[in-house]
């Protein structure tokens, strides 16, 4: 035979090894999320099985919430750097700290991997990634598809997505319909970009080497995205929330509206309530001019961050600037609210408050 399906490119050998590992990290997701009998059986079936009677218990009216998303260019990165084994975090982030918004418990996570040629060992280290996430949100690994598709993506290149469902009980629904006039808003930590505006950090930034504070600026920009799960849901079970926004792309005016939908309230955010980390000093200096680094590029992107509103606006609209997610609870729970996650290892601050608004423009973002 003169052409096979491997001499075609794809090498079906290659894809049994990888998913033997897949197998393993899975198995461990189930052992940490004590699924238990509610995960029915392994990978390598057409289809995973989940048992809800196995997880609604005492709730009247489970409701199934559900995210899905990418990692994005974040992804260039990576192969640059040679760092396969974070952005695996990133995609569970991207959906599970989503289903969170809605007061959902995270119950399993299905993810995509493509690319041109498979190597097993560096799919191994992406999935990796997503079982770390998984572990550490009490989340099932309980699935996936890897898919080789040689002459549509470049060898070498690889692409990850993935989906989550959830579990809420409708009557603890967060919708937003409890906020109120006067609410704080709370914001949580971020450890930097987290998965969004890579297309422009990889446009201004493109010496990845650059050194930023001992390490590689590439590095420092492969910290996976923060998983908001534990330390919201064990808050939700001591105040009442009244909104959640994940700061995912467009930043602070696009996400914080969606608390609610419609939107009902403008939000007002105090400058200078909390400490902006430094790589967004260096991608404002870059955006900017891009021809210096170092020092003298940290001091200018500061000196943009607190005078140039064009530049201001610019990265609050693109990026999450310290602050990954945002709560909307009533001024009395603040203080609980915070002492509370800064003991979980999740810095937060009062940022800001909620207006009531009458007029067409609703649901805006102004720095007060």
């Amino acid at each position: 035979m003169g052409v096979d399906y491997k001499k075609s490119g794809v090498n079906i050998e290659e894809g049994y090894r990888a998913v033997e590992q897949y197998r393993d990290l899975a198995a461990q997701t189930v052992n940490s999320a004590h699924a238990g009998k509610a995960v029915l059986n392994g990978i390598g079936s057409f289809a995973g099985l989940y048992s809800l009677a196995e997880i609604s218990a005492g709730m009247e009216e489970p409701v199934l919430v559900s995210g899905t998303d990418g990692v994005g260019t974040k992804l260039d990165i990576a192969f640059k750097m040679h760092k396969y084994d974070t952005v695996g975090i990133d995609c569970v982030a991207m959906c599970v700290n989503d289903v969170l918004c809605h007061g959902a418990r995270p119950l399993f996570f299905l993810d995509y991997l493509a690319c041109g040629k498979l190597d097993a060992s560096i799919a191994a280290e992406l999935v990796k990634g997503v079982a770390v996430g998984c572990r550490e949100t009490n989340c099932v690994l309980l699935g996936g598809e890897t898919a080789e598709m040689p002459g549509f993506y470049d060898s070498g290149k690889y692409d990850i997505a993935g989906f989550a469902v959830g579990v809420v009980d409708r009557k603890k629904i967060i919708d937003g319909s409890h906020m109120r006039d006067g609410d704080a808003l709370v914001g949580i930590a971020s450890s930097g970009p987290h998965s969004n505006g890579f297309s422009l950090v990889r446009k201004v930034l493109p010496e990845l080497n650059e050194d930023f504070g001992g390490m590689p600026i590439g590095m420092a920009l492969l910290e996976p995205t923060r998983l908001y799960v534990k330390p919201v849901l064990g808050l939700m079970k001591k105040i009442k929330i009244h909104g959640m926004a994940h700061i995912t792309g467009g930043g602070f005016y696009e996400n914080i509206p969606r608390m609610s939908t419609p939107s009902l309230f403008d939000a007002v955010i105090k400058a200078g309530s909390w400490t902006i980390p430094p790589i967004f000093a260096r991608i404002a200096a870059a955006c900017a001019d891009n021809t210096i680094s170092g020092r003298d590029a940290q001091k200018l992107g500061e000196k943009l961050l607190g005078s140039n509103e064009e530049i201001h606006k610019q990265m609050f609209n693109t990026f999450n600037m310290g602050i990954g997610f945002v709560l909307a609870l009533a001024p009395s729970d603040v203080r609980a609210a915070i002492e509370f996650l800064d003991a979980e290892g999740f810095p937060a601050w009062e940022i800001g408050r909620l207006e009531k608004t009458s007029g067409a423009e609703a649901g805006s973002v102004r720095f007060a």
